[in-house]
C-alpha cells in the first residue's frame, strides 16, 4: 500500500522557524512606528483619510490603530492590545503599543542567536511578575476621607491624561468639568449614563456640564412652535408609538363600493389617532417624547393643549431620560397610569449655538449628565470628544481602585531599576533577558524625550542617577527640559493605568514569541471542491497532487 501524502491546498503559503518569528517581530516594530510620535505632552497627531475621504486628526492610540486596518496577523495582536487597554482603563493606549513593541524589539538578538522562544517567555513573565509587586508596593494610596483632598487628585489624574491630547490648553477647564461630570454618577459609575453632545460654533469654554439629560431638538412639523418651552415639575410620557394619520393604512387593502364607504375608512383612521391622543391628553402628561415619528395633526393636538411633544428621539437618549427620569418606554397609549411615568424639576427647550436643545434637569432617579461641547471644525470636535473619554475612563478608574504613581516616566524608571537590580542576582540567560527588559522600559521616558525634541540620552542619564539615589518619582519634565520629582508636580496616574499597560504588553510579546509557524490559506472559506477534505489532498484521493 502506498503511503498517503498530506499536502495543503494550493495557492496555501506557510513559513515558519527562526525567520518567521524574526519577520513576526519585524511588523510589530512597525506598528509601534506608527504611533511612536503622538506619546506625551508633545506628541505630534496623525491625519488619517478612509477610503470614502473622511480625514481623522487624533494622536489616541486606539483611535490610530483602529483606523490603520492592519492585516499582518502577528501586528493586529498589538491592535487588540490597544483596544483592550481602552477598553479596561481607557488611557496609556500608545505606552501600551510601545512597549509591547520595545520588549520584542530587545529580546529580537537573543532569538536570532537561537535562545529558545520558551526560555524568553519564562524570563518576560517573571519579569512582569516583579513589575507588577514594585508597582503594588510603592504605589501611593489615596484618602478617601478627605472630600476636598480626594477631588483635587481626581482633577490631576484627569489633566494628566487631558495634558497629551488636543485640549491640553484648556485641560484645568476640562479636567474640573470631568470630574464633576463622573461624581454626579452613582456608586457603579456607568459610562452611559454620561452623554456627549458637539455642537459647532463657538469657543472651547463655552462648553458646559448640564446635570441631567440633553439632546438636541429632533425633527419638528408645523404647530411646534405654539408650545411651550418651559415646564416645572413636568410629567413625561416615553412612547414607542407612531402618532401619524397615514401608519394606520399601511399593509392593508380595502375594497370599498361608495364614497361613504371610503369616508367611513377615513373616519376610522382618525378616529384611531384621536383616541390614542385623548388617552395621552388624559394621563396628565405635559412632555411626550417617541423613538417613533410625531405627525402635524399630533403636534398641532398638544400644542393647542400647552404640551410639548418630540419624535424620532434616538433611542440611546430616550433610554437615558428613562433611567435618569424614571418611567418606562411604553409601546401603547392604553397604560399610561402614574407609574410609567417620568418625572423631573424642570424641562426646557434653549438654544445652543445654530441648534436647539432639549434640557431634562433635577432628575429625581439615576445620576446623569451630559457634556455639550463647543468648538470649531468637526474633526476638532470629535478629538475632544475621544480625548474626554480617556479623562472620564481614567476618573472612574481612580475611584474604583485607590492608588495613583508619578508619570512622565517615572515609574517605568523605577520598574527598570527593580529588574536591573534583579537581573544582578541571577545567572544564566535570564539575567541578559531580564536585563533586556529593563532596557526597555525606557522606551517610555526616551519617547517623552524625543517627541518634546530634548537630548534623550541626557535626560535619561540624569533619571538613572535620581533613581539609584533612590529617589523614586523623578520623571521627565517637559515644560523645563529636564528631569523633576513628578509626584510634586502632580503628575499622576492610577497605578491600574500601568499595572495593565504591562501585563497586556507583556501578553502580546509572549503570544507573538509563541507563534513559529503561520499557514496562510487564501482559498479557504466555503469554495472548497467536491471531494476530498479541505486542506488534504493524496493520491488516490481525488486529483493527483500538484507538482
Amino acid at each position: 500500500m502506498q503511503p498517503q501524502i498530506i499536502l495543503l491546498k494550493e495557492g496555501t503559503e506557510n513559513s515558519q522557524g527562526k525567520p518567521q518569528l524574526i519577520s513576526n517581530i519585524n511588523a510589530t516594530q512597525e506598528v509601534a512606528e506608527a504611533v511612536r510620535t503622538t506619546l506625551g505632552p508633545r506628541g505630534m497627531d496623525k491625519l488619517i483619510v478612509t477610503g470614502g475621504g473622511k480625514a481623522t486628526i487624533s494622536n489616541d492610540g486606539a483611535t490610530i490603530m483602529k483606523l490603520l486596518d492592519i492585516i499582518h496577523p502577528a501586528a493586529k495582536t498589538l491592535v487588540d492590545i490597544a483596544k483592550s487597554q481602552d477598553a479596561e482603563v481607557g488611557d496609556g493606549t500608545t505606552s501600551v503599543v510601545l512597549l509591547a513593541g520595545e520588549f520584542l524589539k530587545q529580546v529580537k538578538p537573543y532569538v536570532e542567536e537561537g535562545v529558545h522562544p520558551r526560555i524568553v517567555i519564562k524570563a518576560v513573565r517573571k519579569a512582569l511578575h516583579i513589575c507588577l509587586e514594585k508597582i503594588e508596593q510603592i504605589a501611593v494610596k489615596i484618602e478617601k476621607t478627605n472630600t476636598a483632598e480626594h477631588r483635587s487628585l481626581l482633577e490631576k489624574c484627569a489633566a494628566t491624561a487631558l495634558s497629551s491630547k488636543l485640549i491640553h490648553q484648556q485641560k484645568d477647564f476640562f479636567s474640573k468639568m470631568v470630574v464633576d461630570a463622573v461624581l454626579q454618577l452613582d456608586d457603579l459609575l456607568p459610562l452611559n449614563m454620561i452623554g456627549i453632545k458637539k455642537v459647532q460654533g463657538g469657543a472651547l469654554e463655552d462648553s458646559l456640564l448640564v446635570g441631567g439629560v440633553a439632546f438636541k431638538k429632533t425633527f419638528s412639523y408645523a404647530g411646534f412652535e405654539m408650545q411651550p418651552k418651559t415646564y416645572k415639575n413636568p410629567k413625561i410620557a416615553l412612547l414607542n408609538i407612531e402618532l401619524e394619520l397615514k401608519a394606520e393604512r399601511d399593509n392593508a387593502e380595502i375594497r370599498v363600493e361608495s364614497v361613504s364607504e371610503y369616508q367611513k375608512v377615513v373616519d376610522a383612521e382618525w378616529q384611531i389617532l384621536y383616541e390614542k391622543l385623548d388617552k395621552i391628553v388624559a394621563s396628565g402628561v405635559q412632555v411626550v417624547l417617541s423613538k417613533l415619528p410625531i405627525g402635524d395633526v399630533a403636534t398641532q393636538y398638544f400644542a393647542d393643549r400647552d404640551m410639548f411633544c418630540a419624535g424620532r428621539v434616538p433611542d440611546e437618549d430616550l433610554k437615558r431620560t428613562m433611567k435618569a427620569c424614571g418611567g418606562s418606554v411604553m409601546s401603547t397609549a392604553h397604560d399610561l397610569r402614574e407609574e410609567v411615568l417620568g418625572r423631573c424639576e424642570l424641562f426646557e427647550e434653549r438654544q445652543i449655538g445654530g441648534d436647539r436643545f432639549n434640557f431634562f434637569t433635577g432628575c429625581p432617579n439615576a445620576k446623569t449628565c451630559t457634556l455639550i461641547l463647543r468648538g470649531g471644525a468637526e474633526q476638532f470636535l470629535e478629538e475632544t470628544e475621544r480625548s474626554l473619554h480617556d479623562a472620564i475612563m481614567i476618573v472612574r478608574r481612580t475611584i474604583k481602585n485607590d492608588a495613583v504613581v508619578a508619570g512622565g516616566g517615572a515609574i517605568e524608571m523605577v520598574l527598570s531599576k527593580t529588574l536591573r537590580d534583579y537581573s544582578r542576582t541571577i545567572a544564566g540567560r535570564e539575567q541578559l533577558l531580564i536585563g533586556a527588559i529593563a532596557k526597555a522600559l525606557e522606551v517610555i521616558p526616551r519617547q517623552l524625550c524625543d517627541n518634546a525634541g530634548f537630548d534623550a540620552t541626557n535626560i535619561l542619564n540624569k533619571l538613572r542617577q535620581k533613581h539609584a539615589q533612590g529617589e523614586h518619582w523623578f520623571g521627565v519634565d517637559i515644560t523645563k527640559e529636564d528631569i523633576s520629582d513628578n509626584f510634586v508636580n502632580c503628575v499622576w496616574e492610577p497605578a491600574i493605568v500601568k499595572r495593565n499597560a504591562l501585563t497586556a504588553a507583556c501578553e502580546a510579546t509572549t503570544i507573538i514569541l509563541s507563534v513559529d509557524e503561520t499557514i496562510k490559506n487564501p482559498k479557504s472559506g466555503g469554495d472548497a471542491p467536491a471531494g476530498p477534505p479541505r486542506g488534504m489532498m493524496g493520491r488516490g484521493m481525488g486529483r493527483p497532487p500538484m507538482m
